[in-house]
């Protein structure tokens, strides 16, 4: 044990240099700084999953695994709407899903934003519009962001929680300046 201790004092910390940051992480990176600066507090995002195939929830919780850290963003995921500042809504609307989500819509407080995710989302993908499906999440509840892909990639979609965010922060002020007849 004593050799073990006195080889390790000798040689010292022998590691290699830690990488450079990875393009998504720099994204990662700036995106963290914009929601902070945006909001100034944390976002707090409830996902609604009103038919889809599961692919888009998969990279979804992709978000959550240490590689992306959207706790670490100023980002959370709450179990009700009542709690929610934006609505995550994935797949195509089912018809049997149509009130719920109305419903998940109605409960979330003022200033809300909707985010749809997915081919399916945005514009009813392979399944369309049918006997069981209403098709898009825009043919239910207004929808202020959309992030297509198949599933869309975890940047993809940090990247339009950000554009959601950034339009929601700037109608309020269009608005204040549109009241007080100052120029935006």
């Amino acid at each position: 044990m004593w050799s073990i201790l006195r080889q390790i004092a000798r040689t010292g910390i022998r590691t290699e240099p830690a990488p450079p940051p990875g393009d998504e992480m720099v994204v990662v990176a700036r995106l963290q700084k914009d929601v902070l600066r945006i909001l100034g507090r944390a976002l707090t995002i409830r996902q609604v999953d009103a038919g889809s195939c599961n692919g888009c929830e998969l990279e979804i919780h992709a978000l959550g695994n240490p590689y992306y850290n959207i706790e670490g963003l100023g980002i959370r995921f709450v179990a009700s709407p009542r709690h929610a500042d934006l609505l995550l809504v994935t797949g195509p609307v089912s018809k049997h899903m149509a009130i719920a989500l109305k419903r998940t819509y109605d409960a979330t407080p003022e200033p809300r934003l909707v985010v749809a995710v997915g081919d399916c989302g945005c514009t009813g993908g392979i399944f369309g519009e049918s006997y069981a499906s209403l098709g898009r999440v825009a043919n239910v509840i207004p929808v202020d962001v959309e992030i297509p892909g198949c599933p869309p990639a975890p940047s993809a979609l940090l990247a339009g929680i950000l554009a959601a965010v950034s339009k929601g922060a700037a109608l309020p002020a269009v608005a204040r300046d549109a009241e007080s007849g100052s120029p935006g």
